[in-house]
């Protein structure tokens, strides 16, 4: 077993040891707390609660991701700290609580985030109503405001010409994270999470182990992807790691390096689904490549690399 593997390993047993010590609780004792963190606005003990919930009885279990915790995690402390400025009681908030805290958020906050912050915040009142805390839930019909942008206009993928200014300026090790999404089309935690156990040069092809919702797919390696791992010294333990803040850091300064604008590493997972459908693959084959739960989130990617209409336009 690689370090790594060791790592998750640890990581899957520490999230289920908390669980455990919240869940052996006497019920009447576990609602006293949660209770009291409610009435404290305590962010810290508040999580500890939701997180115990979401281990003990989320989809996932004790496979959720590093990423969905962290995610659910501010977001719990997002809307503790709303409440804490705003005056809400969270044991008995008033029934338009939850849609005034979205409202409050799509001021200033992009539709993806409301979402996640959302989701966070329904995990939380999830969490008290399970500890017997309160018996409400102020998110139960707040919905967020409908998105009026559609989806192919926001974070358009990299071109190609962008791509391949960026991989000419990274370094070995960027280089291998920017294919890991670009042409592997691993969302950014995948990648950093990828061990090399899970990587299989000789067949073209690696594991990703826990991607989102849990799931493991194998994902087909380009050529150049086998050649910028093959040149990466030391095939031990992660392949990348570190953490995502710190490889948004590294992309930023690659992309005032090569001079292109900075859309973040999805937009390279996007250029991945663009390149495939262009190049004449099924939206079948591009959902099963990036891992889509549905062929309805592939559709997008249609739009990206269909350029008939300007190409049709151009001539008039």
């Amino acid at each position: 077993m690689t370090s790594s593997s060791t790592d998750l390993v640890l990581y899957r047993g520490d999230l289920v040891t908390r669980a455990s010590q919240v869940v052996s609780l006497h019920p009447s004792e576990r609602r006293r707390r949660a209770v009291a963190a409610a009435k404290a606005k305590d962010a810290a003990a508040l999580w500890e609660v939701t997180e115990a919930y979401l281990t003990t009885h989320g989809t996932a279990g004790a496979r959720v991701s590093r990423s969905t915790l962290a995610n659910y995690n501010r977001a719990v402390r997002s809307f503790v700290a709303y409440a804490t400025t705003n005056a809400v009681g969270l044991l008995n908030p008033a029934n338009d609580a939850g849609a005034m805290y979205l409202r409050h958020l799509e001021v200033t906050q992009a539709p993806a985030t409301v979402r996640v912050k959302l989701a966070g915040a329904r995990m939380l009142y999830k969490a008290l109503r399970w500890t017997g805390a309160t018996s409400t839930d102020p998110f139960a019909d707040a919905k967020p405001g409908r998105d009026l942008t559609a989806a192919w206009e926001k974070r358009q993928p990299y071109t190609e010409e962008e791509t391949g200014r960026l991989l000419k300026a990274a370094d070995p090790r960027m280089r291998v994270l920017l294919l890991l999404c670009g042409h592997g089309g691993l969302r950014i935690a995948e990648a950093l999470d990828l061990v090399w156990s899970d990587v299989d040069l000789s067949g073209r092809s690696l594991m990703v182990q826990n991607g989102k919702g849990g799931k493991t797919r194998r994902v087909a390696l380009s050529r150049s992807l086998v050649d910028a791992l093959g040149a990466l010294e030391g095939r031990e333990g992660l392949v990348i790691g570190n953490t995502a803040q710190a490889a948004r850091k590294r992309l930023a300064t690659l992309c005032r390096r090569a001079s292109v604008d900075n859309k973040g590493f999805h937009a390279l997972r996007h250029y991945a689904g663009t390149r495939l459908v262009r190049e004449g693959r099924s939206l079948d084959d591009a959902a099963r490549h990036l891992g889509h739960a549905s062929i309805e989130t592939t559709r997008v990617y249609a739009k990206w690399a269909d350029e008939g209409l300007r190409d049709t336009l151009g001539e008039w």
